[in-house]
Order: C-alpha cells, then structure tokens, then sequence
C-alpha cells in the first residue's frame, strides 16, 4: 500500500486542526495559527505519523491550544466574538474545567469529544488499550460533570 501523501491530507488535516484549537479557545485567529503550526509540524514528521495522521495532528493541535490559555494572564479576557452570548461563558468554563483535568483524562476528552476521533484512534494515538481511553473517558466527564457543576454554583 503507497503511504498517503501530505499534500492529498493537507485539507482535511487543516479542518481537523482549526476545529479542535477553535473549540478549545474560541478564538478564530489563534485557532488559524494554530492549525497552521500544527500542520507544519505534521509535515516535518509525515514519514513517522502518515499512518495515524489525523489522531496526531489533533493532538498536536489540542496541546498547543491548551498551551495557549496557559500562558493567558488571568486578567486578559478571552477574546469574545461581537455577538457573545451564554454559549462563550459555556465555552470560557469548559476551558478551565478542562486544565482541572489530570494530563491523561484531559486528553482523552479532548481527542474524543472536541477532536471528534473515535475510541480506537484515541487508544492508538495515546498508546493504550480501547479500555483505558473508556476509563480516562468516564473519569474525565465525571470530573468535568463535577467541576462545571461547582463552577455554576449547582444548578
């Protein structure tokens, strides 16, 4: 079987980096250099990860993201689209929900839920077996269950 070349994955490799640095921030600029590092990144690797490509790129994309509201300073705001709505405090709460998270359990829900990847390309990407990413998975929606529910004051 030819190995896949980057330039035939190249859009379908963006899609899936702007999604999920999108997701995570909310912010459509940092979600395009983002996704623009991520895939500069994937080509330099292409040899070693064509086979799993869209698990790493969304897993590089995830981290650098996660980075990214890492070094926001608490009093600089998330960036807020003209029209913001209950949906971005949604969103605001998700992210410092999500670096509540154990390392492990934080990606997981990132892969699955936000990257959309199945539970094998999750397994496969994280270097585990299908049922520890179910673990990390059950136990990471708890925590965010628990965490979100603190955060809106239990209703």
């Amino acid at each position: 079987m030819q190995r896949p070349r980057f330039d035939d994955e190249f859009r379908d490799l963006a899609a899936i980096a702007y999604r999920v640095a999108y997701r995570i921030l909310g912010d459509r600029s940092t979600a395009e250099d983002i996704a623009q590092e991520s895939l500069a990144r994937a080509y330099q690797r292409w040899s070693k990860i064509h086979e799993y490509r869209q698990a790493w790129v969304a897993r590089v994309a995830g981290n650098l993201a996660i980075d990214q509201l890492r070094r926001r300073r608490p009093q600089q705001p998330v960036p807020q689209p003209p029209d913001a709505d209950v949906l971005v405090i949604e969103r605001i709460d998700l992210q410092r929900a999500l670096l509540g998270l154990p390392k492990r359990q934080r990606d997981a829900v990132v892969l699955r839920y936000i990257a959309d990847l199945s539970e094998g390309d999750v397994a496969r990407l994280l270097g585990c077996s299908t049922g520890t990413i179910k673990s990390h998975l059950n136990r990471g929606t708890t925590r965010l269950r628990l965490i979100l529910n603190d955060q809106s004051g239990g209703l």
